[in-house]
């Protein structure tokens, strides 16, 4: 029997079936691929996005706002031209470098502690956002791909994923400071051991040992004109205000 109002033959249409964004398709299996779709490409750019929000967060020039804002000079052009604490100190003075340092080291923690835990549960994550800040950091796009050597960046990257390393590297730099008066000495050795700490001290952070080696070496690599300063004799000791001393 027929039911009113159809012709015989005559096979009525699935309804349609709507999903986001406007896109219309008929059918339950279709409709659950483009869903599927279109999950996908947000899980994909989520991490990516992490990434760029992390570089813009350590990208944003600390101790160049601080110079321009409070003594009207630009720290590109004066001391030892390094965008860091180290140079903040020299030039400015405690009372503006202890919070210069202080957001640098902020800016290496976000991204390990906030950013990349929200984003993805993959463990190397959160170290790969911290390492995309220590870049900004070094790399900034604001200021002509020019900024600090990433040190206390990177103290606020490992501070939260491995601090008792962090704790010996402080004791290593803070005796070779002393002995030497050198704090590139002291940031190059202390910055060398780092990956070697995490490896015996944090078995399960082995998986991403490459990514603190990468970390380890922008900042070993920042520091190449003090190491050779070192090998010449010609470095400056810590309180001496001259140029091209920093290690920040």
């Amino acid at each position: 029997m027929q039911s009113p109002g159809r012709c015989p033959g005559i096979v009525p249409a699935l309804p349609d079936q709507r999903v986001p964004q406007g896109v219309v398709v008929r059918g339950g299996a279709a409709a659950t691929e483009v869903q599927t779709s279109l999950g996908a490409q947000s899980v994909t750019s989520a991490p990516i996005a992490a990434l760029v929000a992390s570089y813009l967060l350590g990208a944003i020039p600390t101790s160049f706002l601080a110079g321009k804002a409070f003594k009207r000079i630009d720290l590109r052009e004066h001391g030892s031209k390094n965008l860091g604490a180290t140079n903040v100190y020299r030039l400015m003075g405690w009372r503006y470098a202890i919070p210069v340092g202080i957001f640098d080291v902020a800016k290496g923690a976000v991204p390990v502690l906030i950013i990349g835990p929200a984003v993805s549960t993959l463990g190397w994550f959160p170290l790969a956002c911290g390492v995309m800040a220590v870049v900004g950091h070094v790399f900034s796009v604001f200021v002509g791909f020019r900024g600090g050597k990433g040190v206390a960046t990177s103290a606020g990257v490992v501070l939260g994923l491995a601090p008792m390393a962090v704790g010996i590297c402080l004791v290593i730099w803070a005796l070779i400071v002393w002995v030497s008066g050198y704090v590139s000495l002291g940031s190059v050795v202390a910055t060398g051991v780092f990956p070697a700490l995490v490896w015996v001290l944090y078995p399960a952070r082995r998986e991403s040992i490459w990514l603190y080696g990468l970390l380890a070496a922008v900042i070993i690599w920042m520091h190449r004109s003090n190491i050779r300063r070192l090998a010449n004799g010609t470095e400056n000791r810590f309180g001496r205000h001259a140029k091209g001393a920093d290690s920040a």
